[in-house]
C-alpha cells in the first residue's frame, strides 16, 4: 500500500490508540445504572464538561476547514464566537433551568410536558435524523484527511475504509464507560488536536522569512485581518447579519436543543454548574478558533497568496496540501492524530443512543433492569454507527455535487434538523399554541424548507439558480420561521405545565 506514513508516524498513531484505551479503561465502571451510562451520574466536574463541550463543538471541520476559510478569506469566522455567547446566554437562562427542574435525561422530554409523548418522540426522531446528517458529514470530512494521508487519494473505496476505521474508534470508547468515558477521552483529544495545531503554527512561522510586523502588514494589505463584514448579501455565511441571526440560531440549537451538547451540560451537578460549563466552553473556543484562523493566515504568507488546492489531481484544502507536501515525518503522524481526535464521533454516538433508548425505546420497554437499558444503549450505538457510516458515504457524493466548501457543507447539514427544533421550541416556550400534530408538521416543514435550497433539488425541480447562492445561516433562518409558523397554526393548551417545572 502506497502511503505518506513512515514508521515514526505509525508509532505516533499507535501511541494515540493506547492513550485513548487507557483513558477509557480508567473511567469504566462496573454495574452502571442507565443514569451513569448516559449522564455520568450527574457528577462530572464543571471544567471537564466545558472541555468536553469544546471538543464536541469543534471537529475535523475546524481542523481542516477553518484554516482554508482564513486562507481564502479573512477572520470574519471569529464572529461565530459572538453568536455563541448570545446563544449561551439564552440557553443558560431559558433552557438549562427547565431541563434540570424536569430531571430529564434528554432535552426532548420537555416537549412531553408541553404537548404529549407523541411530540417528544417526534422531536427525538428529528434529532436522530439531523445528528445522523451532521455527524455523518463530520465523519466524511475526517475520512477525507485520513484517506489522503494514508492512501494519497480520496477514492470512494478509501473514503469508506477511512470512515470505517474512525467509526471503530468511536464505538470502542462509547462501549467502555458511557458518557464519563467519552468526556475523559474528549479531554485527551482536545489536548492532542490543539497541541498538533500549535506545532503546525510554529512550523509555519519558523519557515517564514519575515518579521512579525512585516507579516501583519502583508496580511492587512490583503484584507486578511478583517473581523466584521457588515454585508446583507445572502451568499455570505459570515457576514455580520448572518452571524447575528442564522449562526446565532445554529449555536442556540447546538447548545440547547441538540442532545449531543446538552447531554454534557446535564451531566453537571446542577443547572448553575451546567450553565457555567457552557459559558466556559464558548470562551475556550475563542483561542482555539483564533489558532486555526492564524494557521490559515500563515499558510497565505507561506504560499504568497497562491492557491494550493490540489494534490496528485485531488482537490484538497490548503491545510491538507501543506500536511501532505511539507510536514516532516513524526509531525505528520501527530497531525493525523489531531484530525482523528477532532473528528471523534463517540460524543455523537452516546447522545444518539441516549435519545433512541430514552425517548423511543424506554416508554415501551416496560419494567426492565438498569443493566438492560445500558446494554440497549450499546446496541443502539452500533446501529447508529452504521447510519453514520452510510451518511459519510452519501456526503462524498453530496458535497462533490454541491461543490461547496467543506466547512460550509458540514455546518449546513445541521440546518435540516435545527430549523424544525428551533421553530417548535420557540412556539412551545413562548406561546400557548401548538399541538403534537402541528409539531410533527413543523419538523417536516423545516426540513423541506432547507432541502429546497440544495443544488441537486434545485436542478431537479428547475428552480431559480440564484437559490444555490443562499448561505446556510439564511437557510436556517428561513427554515426556523416556516417551522414556527406551521407549529403555531394550531391552538394549544397553554404553558402552565412548563411554568410549574421552573
Amino acid at each position: 500500500m502506497q502511503t505518506s506514513f513512515t514508521s515514526i508516524d505509525w508509532a505516533v498513531l499507535a501511541g494515540y490508540v493506547l492513550l485513548l484505551a487507557l483513558a477509557g479503561w480508567l473511567t469504566t465502571r462496573r454495574g452502571m445504572k442507565s443514569e451513569d451510562y448516559f449522564l455520568a451520574g450527574h457528577h462530572a466536574p464543571t471544567w471537564l464538561v466545558a472541555v468536553s463541550v469544546l471538543s464536541t463543538v469543534q471537529s475535523a471541520a475546524t481542523f481542516l476547514g477553518v484554516p482554508d476559510n482564513s486562507f481564502r478569506g479573512n477572520f470574519t469566522y471569529l464572529g461565530g464566537v459572538l453568536a455563541a455567547l448570545i446563544a449561551a446566554w439564552i440557553v443558560a437562562h431559558v433552557l438549562i433551568p427547565r431541563f434540570y427542574a424536569l430531571k430529564v435525561t434528554t432535552v426532548y422530554e420537555l416537549l412531553e410536558t408541553r404537548f404529549d409523548p407523541v411530540a417528544r418522540r417526534a422531536a427525538a426522531v428529528m434529532y436522530l435524523i439531523g445528528r445522523t446528517f451532521a455527524s455523518g458529514a463530520r465523519l466524511y470530512l475526517a475520512a477525507i484527511a485520513v484517506s489522503m494521508i494514508l492512501f494519497l487519494d480520496v477514492s470512494p473505496q478509501h473514503i469508506a475504509i477511512a470512515a470505517f476505521a474512525l467509526l471503530v474508534f468511536g464505538l470502542a470508547f462509547t462501549f467502555m464507560g458511557g458518557l464519563e468515558s467519552v468526556i475523559w477521552s474528549d479531554l485527551v483529544q482536545v489536548v492532542l488536536y490543539v497541541g498538533a495545531a500549535l506545532l503546525v503554527a510554529w512550523h509555519l512561522w519558523s519557515g517564514l522569512d519575515m518579521t512579525t510586523g512585516q507579516a501583519f502588514e502583508t496580511l492587512a494589505k490583503a484584507d486578511k485581518l478583517t473581523l466584521v463584514n457588515p454585508t446583507l448579501d445572502l451568499s455570505a455565511p459570515w457576514g455580520l447579519f448572518a452571524v447575528l441571526t442564522g449562526v446565532m440560531l445554529l449555536n442556540l440549537a447546538s447548545s440547547g436543543l441538540d442532545q449531543d451538547i446538552t447531554q454534557r451540560l446535564l451531566a453537571c451537578e446542577d443547572a448553575r454548574k451546567g450553565a457555567r460549563s457552557l459559558y466556559a466552553s464558548v470562551w475556550l473556543s475563542l483561542p482555539v478558533i483564533l489558532l486555526f484562523l492564524t494557521i490559515g493566515a500563515l499558510l497565505y504568507l507561506h504560499y504568497e497568496g497562491a492557491a494550493a488546492g490540489t494534490y496528485r489531481g485531488e482537490k484538497v484544502t490548503v491545510f491538507m496540501h501543506y500536511i501532505l507536501t511539507e510536514i516532516p515525518p513524526g509531525l505528520r503522524g501527530l497531525i493525523t492524530v489531531g484530525v482523528i481526535a477532532a473528528a471523534a464521533i463517540n460524543s455523537g454516538l452516546i447522545s444518539m443512543s441516549a435519545v433512541l433508548v430514552g425517548d423511543l425505546y424506554r416508554p415501551f420497554a416496560g419494567a426492565k433492569s438498569e443493566a438492560h437499558f445500558v446494554a440497549m444503549g450499546r446496541i443502539a450505538s452500533v446501529i447508529l454507527g452504521a447510519a453514520l457510516f452510510g451518511m459519510a458515504i452519501l456526503s462524498y457524493y453530496w458535497q462533490r455535487y454541491a461543490d461547496s466548501a467543506l466547512l460550509d457543507f458540514v455546518l449546513g447539514v445541521m440546518a435540516f434538523a435545527y430549523s424544525g427544533l428551533i421553530g417548535v421550541y420557540g412556539v412551545a416556550l413562548f406561546t400557548n399554541r401548538g399541538t403534537s400534530a402541528s409539531v410533527i408538521a413543523a419538523f417536516i416543514a423545516g426540513f423541506l424548507t432547507v432541502l429546497i435550497f440544495q443544488p441537486y433539488v434545485i436542478d431537479t425541480l428547475a428552480l431559480p439558480v440564484a437559490m444555490k447562492g443562499v448561505a446556510f445561516p439564511w437557510q436556517l433562518v428561513m427554515g426556523s420561521l416556516v417551522a414556527a409558523l406551521v407549529c403555531s397554526a394550531a391552538p394549544g393548551k397553554g404553558v402552565a405545565e412548563i411554568e410549574k417545572a421552573r
